[in-house]
């Protein structure tokens, strides 16, 4: 299977995107109405707001199809850091290395801009917690929260950028 990391909005992304985080998430934890439609939501928020150089978006494609995303969202930024938001791929594409090329896309954009990079997940997404921790993610806060529809124990990873070889001694 050839997958295609593609920059920026395509038509039918913010259902797709919606579609792929109901599924996942209704199956692993649970989450109903209130997952999607906050998803769906914010997701279609994000894409109206966007700006070019502060915000960005990837997408996993495969003949065509979307099976994977990731947005940069830096509204915030500098306050709290940019964004880290929508990150999943199907099924389909889990093991396959799409997830990495996703975050790695992202992280050299927000390396390029941001000082630091923030996401939040939730507790018990072992692979999702191990990828990010192999990029330089660490936790730095755990509450519980009822935002998506039921109590999950809420995580917030952060990620400095790195400093670069030559300046390190």
């Amino acid at each position: 299977m050839s997958v295609e990391i593609a920059n920026g909005y395509r038509p039918g992304c913010i259902g797709r995107v919606a579609t792929l985080h109901a599924e996942y998430y209704s199956a692993a934890s649970g989450f109903g109405v209130d997952f999607e439609a906050k998803v769906a939501r914010e997701l279609a928020g994000f894409c109206l707001d966007y700006q070019p150089g502060r915000d960005d978006l990837w997408l996993a494609l495969v003949d065509g199809r979307i099976e994977g995303s990731i947005v940069i969202d830096g509204a915030h930024a500098a306050d709290d850091g940019a964004h880290l938001r929508w990150f999943i791929v199907s099924d389909a594409l889990r093991g396959s290395g799409a997830g990495r090329a996703l975050l790695s896309a992202a992280l050299a954009f927000t390396d390029a801009r941001y000082q630091r990079t923030y996401l939040w997940t939730f507790a018990g997404l072992h692979a999702a917690r191990h990828l990010y921790e192999a990029h330089g993610f660490r936790l730095a806060q755990a509450r519980p929260g009822a935002q998506w529809g039921k109590v999950v124990d809420e995580q917030r990873f952060e990620r400095d950028r790195p400093v670069p070889e030559a300046g390190r001694r």
